[in-house]
């Protein structure tokens, strides 16, 4: 007989204290620790999301001007809150996510529901069609933009990002609308042009042609001072009529990248965006 098998065993009191294992301390480091949500960054982040939501709800009210110019401010927001967080070293995992979240809300969900109110509701099925292809591709194009953060050239966007997307959807619904276009279901084709002009925005955000990201003007990166001055007089064009120049600016940015495509094509240069070298993709840039 083993000596101890019928012992009683002691069972600590409700006030004893429990002697900690030895390997107590290690559980305990291996835990993982509940991590907080930075307000700043999100905040702005949330901020994009609700004017996304209030572009949709202004739609379905039939004010199609102030949900454009909504749209508008979600792109505004969206390029901000990630700057924020990186000027504050506030990076996190859940901004991420957030981040992506609110982008298929603000420029994947939104300026299709709200083209298709405007006017793709009188084609029927073929305008149900565009719409839902504008809203799948924003989806897969912010999915594979989150999986090939790490191995695409910085200086591009793989297909067309999905607020430049968004702006020349709503852009368009912008410019006639304050040319005084109400009622498009009497205008077959300006149906039909925004039919073609939303599968265009759709389909160019998961092709392969590089748009450039405008990422290496910004940060700590120093720039000439015909840049801004440049910047500013970009500003003041805006001011004479924002409906026609920021729709006639994306759509030369929606061209621009099918424009560097050909032009490296015809050079015999590598097309794709995707780094092909273990070094920084934003130092090598395209690979040849």
């Amino acid at each position: 007989m083993l000596s101890g098998m019928n012992d009683p065993v002691h069972l600590p009191a409700a006030n004893e204290p429990v002697a900690h294992a030895e390997g107590a301390e290690a559980i305990d480091v291996l835990r993982p620790k509940r991590r907080g949500i930075y307000v700043l960054p999100n905040a702005v982040t949330l901020a994009a999301l609700f004017a996304g939501f209030y572009a949709v709800v202004m739609a379905m009210n039939g004010r199609f001007e102030v949900a454009c110019i909504a749209v508008f401010c979600a792109a505004v927001l969206d390029s901000l809150d990630g700057r924020i967080a990186r000027m504050t070293h506030t990076q996190s995992a859940f901004g991420e996510q957030m981040d992506s979240l609110c982008d298929m809300v603000g420029f994947g969900a939104a300026p299709a529901l709200i083209v298709y109110e405007w006017a793709l509701k009188g084609l029927g099925k073929p305008g149900l069609i565009a719409a839902f292809v504008y809203c799948a591709a924003a989806a897969l194009r912010l999915a594979r933009f989150n999986t090939n953060i790490g191995i695409v050239d910085k200086r591009y966007f793989q297909g067309l990002p999905s607020p430049a997307a968004a702006a020349l959807v709503v852009g368009l619904i912008w410019v006639m609308d304050d040319a005084g276009f109400k009622n498009v279901s009497q205008e077959p084709w300006l149906a039909w042009t925004a039919f073609g002009v939303t599968l265009y925005a759709g389909l160019s955000m998961v092709t392969n042609a590089p748009f450039y990201s405008f990422k290496v003007w910004g940060g700590k990166r120093t720039v000439p001072f015909a840049v801004i001055v440049a910047i500013a007089l970009l500003i003041a064009l805006v001011n004479v009529h924002p409906p026609i120049v920021l729709f006639a600016m994306f759509c030369l940015y929606g061209m621009s990248g099918y424009a560097v495509y050909a032009w490296r094509r015809a050079k015999g240069q590598r097309t794709s965006v995707i780094a092909t070298s273990t070094d920084e993709p934003e130092e090598k840039g395209l690979h040849p």
